[in-house]
C-alpha cells in the first residue's frame, strides 16, 4: 500500500509541475513572494507555498496534502545565485552572437524573474519518491540557446551545466560526444589537461556551421575538437568499436519525453566497446521513467 501510495504521489506532483512549467512558468511574481517571504521564511519556502496554493492543495487543514509539501515541496524549489552560473567558465569566455544559419538561430533567451524551470536530475529517495528539481532567479538571467523552426532545441542552463558536471568530471583520454548543440560539453573538457582529443557527431548542418564559425574559434584548444556530420546511431554501430574511443558521453535529446528511447537504443551499442566509460545526459531523470 505505501509503495502505491507514493507512486499515486510521483505522478501527481509530476502531473501539477508538468502543467505549471509548460503553460504557466512565469506565474509567480516577486510581490507575492516578498508578502510570504521573512527573515525566517526563505524564498523558495515561499515559492513553494504559491504553488501548492494555485495547484489546489490545502496545506493547512488537509492531512494528505499536508503530508504532500512535506515530502516534495520542501525539497522540490531552488533558489539559484546567477553568479555562480555566469562566473562558469564557458559563459565567462564564450560570447554568444545574435546569428541566424537555415532554420537554426542563435541567440540569448533568458529567465524571468522567479520563473520556474527544471534545473537538476529528479532525486530518488530509497523509499521510491521521485522530487523533481525546480530552480528559480530573482531577478532575469540570460543564456545561450539555439531555435529550431522559432522553438527552443537547444540551450546551456543551469540545468545543462549541473546534470553535464559528472560527465564533465569523468572525461579522459579520447573522448567522443554525441550531440553538438552549443558546445558546452567539448568546450569544458577541452580545457582538461587529461582529455587527449574530442570527436563530436551532430547530424545537423546548421548547428555544425554555427558552432564552427561562431563559437569553436573561442576555444582556447581547438586541436582537440574534431566534428563528424553523420547519424548518431550508424556511427555507433558501423565506427565506434574501432576507433578505441576511453570515454562516450551521449546528449541526443531535448528532455526525458524523447529521450527514453533514444537512450535504450545508444545503450544496446555499449557492448560493442567493452574497455569504454559510457555516459548519458540526465540519465538519472530517465532511469525514473523506465
Amino acid at each position: 500500500m505505501i509503495h502505491n501510495k507514493i507512486k499515486e504521489d510521483n505522478y501527481k506532483v509530476f502531473a501539477l509541475l508538468s502543467n505549471y512549467l509548460n503553460n504557466a512558468p512565469n506565474f509567480i511574481d516577486k510581490e507575492e513572494i516578498d508578502e510570504i517571504a521573512t527573515n525566517s521564511i526563505s524564498e523558495e519556502y515561499a515559492f513553494g507555498v504559491i504553488l501548492a496554493a494555485a495547484f489546489g492543495l490545502d496545506i493547512v487543514e488537509n492531512a494528505e496534502d499536508k503530508d504532500l509539501f512535506y515530502h516534495y515541496f520542501d525539497k522540490m524549489f531552488h533558489k539559484l545565485d546567477p553568479a555562480e552560473y555566469y562566473n562558469n567558465p564557458y559563459y565567462k569566455n564564450i560570447k554568444i552572437p545574435t546569428m541566424k544559419i537555415g532554420n537554426s538561430e542563435l541567440k540569448y533567451e533568458k529567465y524571468k524573474p522567479f520563473e520556474g524551470f527544471v534545473c537538476n536530475d529528479i532525486i530518488q529517495t530509497e523509499k521510491g519518491r521521485q522530487i523533481p528539481q525546480i530552480g528559480f532567479f530573482n531577478t532575469e538571467f540570460k543564456f545561450p540557446a539555439i531555435l529550431e523552426k522559432d522553438r527552443i532545441w537547444m540551450t546551456i542552463t543551469p540545468n545543462e551545466i549541473e546534470t553535464m558536471k559528472e560527465a564533465v568530471e569523468g572525461a579522459f583520454g579520447n573522448v567522443l560526444t554525441y550531440g553538438l548543440g552549443l558546445g558546452y560539453y567539448p568546450y569544458m573538457i577541452s580545457e582538461k589537461d587529461n582529455v587527449e582529443s574530442i570527436t563530436i557527431v551532430e547530424s545537423n548542418q546548421d548547428v555544425i556551421n554555427l558552432f564552427k564559425n561562431y563559437i569553436l574559434p573561442q576555444f582556447k584548444n581547438t586541436e582537440k575538437v574534431k566534428i563528424i556530420q553523420v547519424d548518431a546511431f550508424e556511427y555507433a554501430q558501423k565506427h565506434m568499436p574501432y576507433e578505441n574511443y576511453d570515454f562516450v558521453f551521449t546528449d541526443l535529446w531535448h528532455d526525458v519525453s524523447d529521450g527514453m528511447d533514444m537512450y535504450l537504443k545508444m545503450k544496446e551499442y555499449e557492448h560493442l566497446c567493452p574497455n569504454t566509460v559510457f555516459s548519458y545526459w540526465i540519465e538519472k531523470s530517465i532511469l525514473c521513467y523506465l
